[in-house]
């Protein structure tokens, strides 16, 4: 019974009479308390297209991918991350109470095989739009990481960034081929497809860290701070272990004929 309440479980035990605190304490050996994931629908379109992806690099070396994204951190953390236990006869700590989080910070990064590239900080107050995105691209990307890569990285090296509309439009794409990423350098990217890159493991270890035991931020650049800190304890190993997960992943994909696998 996933995400059933305590009572509904011993319920369908045919259990009654037993108090909740001690249905609780029953349940934490054998079970976790989760929030159901959110994940974009997946229509029949979308899961051809997931597989055809799956057969299009299945007999891709991934050590030569970079897998980027964005993620967005606000100074309060996520909706639920501010629990845990506390003694007997203590109070739980205050938390400040703001409007969408207290505000936040957008990042990008990328990571290729054993390599992260950044963490960068979108300027504050910046609308990724396809011009925009190039430009910082430009600004990050290529002049503080991609220029100083040898010929034959360069050459090898194939890109993937997720269908966002500043990334997937006319004007980004032919300004990344003119840089020489395109064609078969440009990874072609299905829809509604979080589960298949892997960065989105490393943004999950990043917030786990910043936001251990309720952490609340008072500025973006103490929370930015945060998240370089965090990004620099992710270990080379940690890295090689999410980038060699693809293949696993692709093949799950056709296993589950389109359908979302677990991250």
């Amino acid at each position: 019974m996933p995400l059933a309440t305590s009572l509904a479980i011993f319920q369908s035990c045919n259990i009654t009479g037993v108090p909740k605190s001690t249905r609780c304490a029953i349940l934490r050996d054998m079970a976790k308390v989760r929030k159901a994931e959110r994940r974009p629908p997946l229509n029949k379109t979308h899961k051809l297209k997931r597989q055809d992806w799956a057969k299009k690099y299945l007999k891709t070396d991934f050590s030569k991918v970079l897998w980027t994204d964005e993620m967005r951190v606000s100074l309060d953390g996520p909706d639920g991350w501010a629990r845990g236990w506390i003694g007997k006869g203590q109070r739980a700590p205050v938390r400040l109470r703001r409007q969408q989080g207290g505000g936040g910070v957008l990042v990008w990064a990328g990571i290729i095989k054993d390599e992260l590239v950044g963490p960068f900080w979108v300027e504050d107050g910046v609308k990724l739009n396809s011009q925009s995105y190039c430009q910082f691209l430009e600004d990050t990307f290529f002049k503080q990481w991609y220029r100083k890569k040898s010929a034959s990285f360069k050459k090898n090296m194939i890109f993937m960034q997720d269908n966002a509309p500043s990334h997937a439009s006319k004007y980004s794409t032919a300004w990344l081929a003119r840089k020489g990423i395109k064609e078969e350098k440009l990874m072609t990217w299905p829809p509604c497809s979080p589960d298949l890159n892997p960065i989105e493991n490393l943004w999950s270890i990043i917030k786990c860290e910043i936001y251990k035991e309720g952490k609340q931020y008072t500025s973006l650049n103490s929370v930015w701070e945060a998240v370089v800190a965090a990004a620099r304890n992710v270990d080379g190993e940690q890295i090689k272990t999410l980038t060699e997960s693809m293949d696993g992943r692709l093949l799950s994909v056709l296993a589950k004929k389109g359908g979302y696998i677990g991250r």
